[in-house]
């Protein structure tokens, strides 16, 4: 396979020797199927490129480019072809619980190994053949986030409903042999995954250290739209203390013998069993921040820092607004009211329940323009609203149900600005130093 170059960068060393249209064959005699072919073969400094032109002539272009010299060449999608969807039919899986009527997108499963590699998306193994995992361990793709779910092969066969499903999770040792370090998460589902077989995945994956650095456990997430699909129970105060236990039990065995932590409970689960979060030390470097593993702690140190150091005084007679996810309603409030004792201003944090996706989903980066602006429209709002930036759609100012932030603003009748989950940058917006 080859792929077609879209353009080439006026300043890049090839401008001129390749043009838009061009197809580019080969590096160095080595087949260029999509970005990870072209980042690895292009990485040294003397390269013979072959191309093909719209004619379908072959002619080779050699280059010497210097350590930072980018070739400079463009191709018509991120990866050079398409994304590689997901082929399981998981019994938990979200997307199959989005309802209908919204945007295309957002019902594409992606299953991608190269997504893994280059934004930290997790994979399930199940798409790959043994020659792209030769290919990961020749290139040294590292690390690889991999969604296991359950290390029982006949377990994951009847949870993600794919025959490959049991046998791909071979390649775990695979990697783990070849030095690929791996992420890690289960999905939980009470009654299925959990308990012994929770304590049967723990243990074989911490056989896998040290190429296994993190294993988190996140709660399966049920919508209100699941008509059709198994039925799954959500996590209560009982259910959830008996997962944090069983993860407790693992890491004080692991850590004796490791001097390791590894595996984690996502704060949901800390707050279904309403226990306390843990401390900072507990978390390491956040590993899996991502699975919502630490973000409670590390959002209230940040803020606690940022606030330790902070020299700067509000306007007087401030008055804004917050709004967030049944899940950070109470961290947020606290974190709200400490400045507003200290510097006599007011914010209102505004818990919004998620009517779109129905209520058992608490999570801010879920929530939608609509369902905050149904909820908010009668309320105090003061000069300004601050939204969780991670419910709005990667790089645009757009909720989940198409509703801008625009829209919102002028709905509202107030400035709407979006923060991301980080106390800094959350201090700032609540005293106004960004305005």
């Amino acid at each position: 396979m080859s792929v077609k170059i879209s353009g080439v960068e006026h300043d890049s060393i090839l401008n001129k020797k390749i043009s838009a249209g061009d197809t580019l064959v080969a590096v160095n005699s080595h087949e260029i199927n999509d970005v990870l072919d072209y980042r690895f073969y292009t990485s040294a400094c003397k390269l013979k490129l072959e191309i093909e032109t719209e004619k379908g002539k072959r002619r080779t272009v050699k280059v010497k480019k210097g350590e930072y010299d980018d070739l400079g060449l463009c191709f018509e999608t991120y990866l050079m072809d398409k994304h590689h969807s997901c082929k399981n039919k998981c019994i938990f899986c979200f997307i199959d619980q989005m309802p209908k009527g919204m945007r295309e997108s957002l019902y594409f499963k992606d299953d991608d190994s190269r997504l893994s590699f280059l934004f930290g998306n997790y994979v399930t193994l199940t798409n790959l053949a043994d020659k792209d995992i030769d290919r990961i361990i020749e290139m040294h793709i590292s690390p690889v986030n991999v969604s296991v779910h359950t290390m029982n092969p006949t377990l994951r066969v009847e949870m993600m409903k794919n025959p490959n499903s049991g046998t791909s999770l071979r390649y775990l040792n695979r990697l783990a042999e070849a030095g690929i370090k791996l992420n890690t998460q289960l999905v939980l589902c009470p009654g299925i995954n959990d308990g012994k077989e929770l304590e049967f995945s723990l243990s074989e994956l911490g056989k896998l250290y040290p190429a296994v650095q993190s294993i988190a456990c996140v709660p399966v997430g049920l919508t209100k739209h699941r008509d059709g699909l198994p039925h799954l129970d959500a996590y209560n105060k009982e259910t959830a203390s008996r997962v944090i236990d069983t993860v407790d039990d693992f890491n004080i065995h692991f850590k004796f013998y490791n001097n390791e932590t590894i595996a984690y409970a996502a704060d949901e689960f800390y707050l279904a069993a309403q226990r306390e979060i843990p401390s900072a030390d507990y978390y390491g470097d956040y590993p899996q921040l991502e699975n919502g593993v630490g973000m409670w702690r590390l959002l209230k140190e940040e803020f606690t820092s940022a606030l330790e150091m902070n020299d700067y005084t509000p306007e007087k007679g401030r008055e804004i607004s917050a709004v967030t996810g049944a899940a950070a309603h109470p961290l947020i409030k606290e974190l709200a009211n400490s400045l507003e004792i200290r510097y006599n201003i007011k914010i209102n944090v505004y818990e919004v329940k998620n009517v779109f996706f129905g209520e058992s989903v608490t999570v801010s980066g879920l929530l939608t323009g609509q369902d905050i602006l149904e909820q908010l429209k009668d309320r105090e709002l003061g000069s300004e609203l601050i939204i969780p930036d991670n419910s709005l759609r990667d790089g645009e100012e757009v909720f989940l149900d198409d509703m801008t932030v625009a829209q919102l603003s002028t709905a509202l009748g107030v400035s709407v600005t979006s923060c991301k989950a980080d106390g800094y940058e959350l201090l700032d917006k609540f005293l106004g130093r960004c305005d």
